[in-house]
């Protein structure tokens, strides 16, 4: 092996003119833009949390629990959710309904967050259509495991998202969702 391959020279000044290449390609489209070209365009940079980028109609995001006509739960407890998920993060314990037409209803029905790895897979299983993950909400956090757990009540709040992926809901804050002592 030649000096130069052992040190990388070759690869190193290469490397170097590609990046000299997109800065100077992208500072000449910005000046362009700011001197009153209007078809050039730089690299973009969105400013979070102010602008938001657009996102797919088909992205996952948190989960929410539709509704009856009456109120109660689509939810038929049929544990189908909670077999096919691959993180097991979803717990339903089945309770009688009222209606004796509908024959079972979730007495609990919790998704720990902390754990799902939004696969959707527990929207495709179920057959009553009644988990959907359309809420457009994808900024949710704790400070404590428990305050990832969404309990039934938390997913039977929340709304789907308008057309464009804006959430229409606000992000449920779970009861245990303190700021720890310093």
């Amino acid at each position: 092996m030649k000096l130069a391959q052992r040190l990388y020279l070759p690869e190193v000044v290469s490397g170097l003119v590609l990046t000299a290449g997109h800065f100077f390609r992208n500072m000449g489209a910005h000046v362009a833009r700011a001197l009153g070209r209007r078809d050039a365009r730089g690299a973009v940079t969105i400013q979070y949390p102010e602008e938001r980028r657009p996102y797919s109609p088909r992205l996952r995001s948190l989960h929410r629990l539709v509704r009856r006509e009456d109120g109660s739960p689509r939810c038929v407890a049929c544990m189908m959710c909670e077999t096919v998920c691959p993180a097991r993060c979803i717990y339903i314990v089945a309770a009688e309904h009222p209606n004796p037409d509908i024959e079972k209803v979730p007495a609990r029905f919790d998704i720990d967050l902390g754990k799902c790895v939004f696969c959707g897979f527990c929207v495709e299983a179920c057959p009553e259509d009644a988990i959907r993950m359309d809420t457009g909400i994808l900024e949710f956090s704790s400070y404590s495991r428990g305050g990832m757990i969404y309990t039934k009540e938390m997913l039977l709040a929340l709304e789907p998202a308008t057309g464009d992926g804006r959430p229409t809901s606000p992000v449920p804050i779970p009861p245990d969702r303190r700021m720890p002592a310093p």
